[in-house]
C-alpha cells in the first residue's frame, strides 16, 4: 500500500519509507491511500476472538501487503502482551482501561508496535544508526523509551517540557540510560514538538543523521491504536450491549481519536465520538465555530492533553475532506477546566469507588453530560491514576498504592540534559 502526505505536495511512499521518515518532506502527515472495510463475518464473530486475533485482522488490513504474515503476526502478538479490559462504572458508562502495559499508559500499544516495526525495517535496510526523536507531554516519552530500550541500531531522544510532566512520568524516561537520552526543554510541549518537526526539515541534520519520529505523527504509532477500539466493541458485544456505541476520547495531539475514526471507516459500528478537551480547547473551538486557531498550550492537571496545535488535526481534516459539517456529524466536543477535573475525580470516587486519572476524568464527565438514554458510552482511561499521585491523593484524601512497575522506575537516578527551546541548541546536541 502507498502512503500520501496530507499536504498533497510530496510523492507517495511505501510503508517502509513512511515509517522510517516519519514526516513527509512537505511537512504533511502520511495517510494510507485506502482504508479497507473489514468483512461482516469478522464483526459477527468478533466477541469470540482474542485481543491478539482481533488486532492481527486489523493490522493485516493496513500492513498485510507490505509485511510477511508471520512477521506481522509476531509484531502484533509481541506488542499486545497485556490486556485492555472494559470496566463497568455506572449506568451505561464503561472505562476502557489502557494502562495495563509496561509503562501503565495507552501509548504502550502504539509505541511497542512502532518499535518492533521500525526495528524490522531498519534491519531490512541494513542501518545501524537511526535516531528516533519524540516530544512528550507525559506518557509518550515513557512508552517510546521503554519500547525502544536496548534495541540495537536505534538511539531515542525524548524531549519534554521542564516542570510540566508529573514526577513519576519523568522517572519513566529519565532513569533508563543505555540508548535513551532525555532532553529537558525550557518551554512547553508545543515547543518540544516544534523542535522535532524542524529537525526533519533541516538539510544538514538529514544529510548527517538518519532521523525518524515516534510521535503520533508517525503512521506506525497511531494506526495500531485502532486495535483497542475493536477490542472494546468485542467486549461489549460479549455482554449483549454493543448497540449505539459512543467512544469518548481525552484528546491532546488527537492520534487516539484519529485511530478511532479510522476504525469506524473500517466498519466498526460506532454511533459517534466525543472529544474531551481540557483548557487547551482549540479543537473544541473548531467544532463550535469552524475556525481553527492554534495557540500556545497552557499547563493543566491533565498534562498529556496540554497541546495548543494538535498535529493529527491535519489527519482529521483529510479524512473528512476538510468539511466542518461532516466532522461535526461524527464528533462532538466537551471542555473541562482544572476545577471541574478535580470535582469529577472526587465525585466519581465517592459515588462509585472508581479512581479516575485526570485525563480519563474528562472522558467520563463528557459521557455523564452527553450520553443519550439509548447509548452505551466508553471512555478511554489513558493512564494509571498513580502516575498523577499528588493530584489524585489530594483530591480523594487517601493514600493510593503505587503499582510495583512504577515503584521500580522511581528507584532510578534522573539523567537528563537541559536545553533551551532554541533550535540551534537542539541541533548541536544531536550532532555531538
Amino acid at each position: 500500500m502507498k502512503y500520501y502526505s496530507t499536504n498533497k505536495q510530496a510523492p507517495d511512499v511505501s510503508l517502509q519509507e513512511a515509517v522510517v521518515k516519519g514526516l513527509a518532506p512537505d511537512k504533511g502527515l502520511y495517510m494510507p491511500e485506502k482504508i479497507k472495510q473489514l468483512p461482516q463475518d469478522f464483526f459477527d464473530k468478533i466477541d469470540t476472538l482474542s485481543f491478539q486475533e482481533i488486532a492481527y485482522t486489523v493490522a493485516d488490513a493496513f500492513f498485510g501487503e507490505d509485511i510477511e504474515a508471520d512477521t506481522l503476526k509476531q509484531i502484533v502478538y509481541d506488542t499486545l502482551s497485556f490486556d485492555t479490559p472494559l470496566v463497568h462504572i455506572n449506568d451505561n458508562i464503561y472505562s476502557l482501561e489502557l494502562y495495563h502495559g509496561p509503562t501503565l499508559a495507552f501509548k504502550d500499544v502504539g509505541a511497542r508496535f512502532m518499535a518492533r516495526l521500525l526495528g524490522y525495517f531498519i534491519k531490512k535496510q541494513g542501518q545501524t544508526d537511526v535516531k528516533v526523536l519524540v516530544a512528550t507531554s507525559g506518557d509518550t516519552g515513557s512508552a517510546v523509551a521503554n519500547g525502544f530500550l536496548g534495541v540495537k541500531g536505534i538511539h531515542v531522544y525524548v524531549l519534554y517540557p521542564k516542570g510540566k510532566v508529573s514526577e513519576i512520568q519523568e522517572c519513566q524516561f529519565t532513569t533508563l540510560g543505555q540508548n535513551i537520552t532525555a532532553l529537558e526543554i525550557d518551554g512547553t510541549f508545543d515547543d518540544c514538538q516544534a523542535l522535532v518537526k524542524t529537525a526533519f526539515l533541516d538539510k544538514e541534520l538529514n544529510e548527517k543523521l538518519n532521523l525518524t519520529s515516534a510521535n503520533s505523527i508517525n503512521i506506525a504509532r497511531f494506526l495500531p491504536q485502532a486495535f483497542y477500539y475493536f477490542h472494546a466493541y468485542a467486549q461489549l458485544k460479549k455482554q449483549g450491549k454493543a448497540k449505539n456505541v459512543v467512544f469518548c476520547v481525552p484528546s491532546g495531539n488527537f492520534g487516539n481519536l484519529t485511530a478511532g475514526l479510522i476504525a469506524k471507516r473500517m466498519g466498526l459500528p460506532v454511533e459517534r465520538f466525543i472529544a474531551a478537551n481540557n483548557a487547551n480547547d482549540v479543537f473544541f473551538e473548531y467544532l463550535e465555530t469552524g475556525k481553527y486557531n492554534p495557540r500556545p498550550s497552557v499547563h493543566t492537571l491533565a498534562n498529556a492533553m496540554d497541546v495548543g496545535d494538535p498535529s493529527n488535526f491535519a489527519r482529521i481534516l483529510d479524512l473528512y475532506n476538510h468539511s466542518h459539517k461532516a466532522i461535526t456529524e461524527d464528533i462532538e466536543g466537551y471542555r473541562f477546566m482544572d476545577e471541574a477535573i478535580t470535582n469529577i475525580v472526587g465525585y466519581t470516587y465517592d459515588r462509585t469507588g472508581y479512581l479516575l486519572d485526570p485525563h480519563g476524568a474528562c472522558g467520563y464527565a463528557a459521557l455523564e453530560d452527553g450520553l443519550r438514554d439509548d447509548e452505551v458510552g466508553i471512555f478511554l482511561e489513558t493512564a494509571h491514576p498513580t502516575k498523577f499521585l499528588d493530584t489524585v491523593e489530594s483530591i480523594v484524601k487517601k493514600e493510593i498504592e503505587i503499582p510495583q512497575p512504577l515503584k521500580e522506575f522511581m528507584k532510578g537516578e534522573k539523567k537528563s540534559i537541559g536545553l533551551s527551546k532554541n533550535f540551534d541548541d537542539f541541533k548541536a546536541e544531536l550532532l555531538k
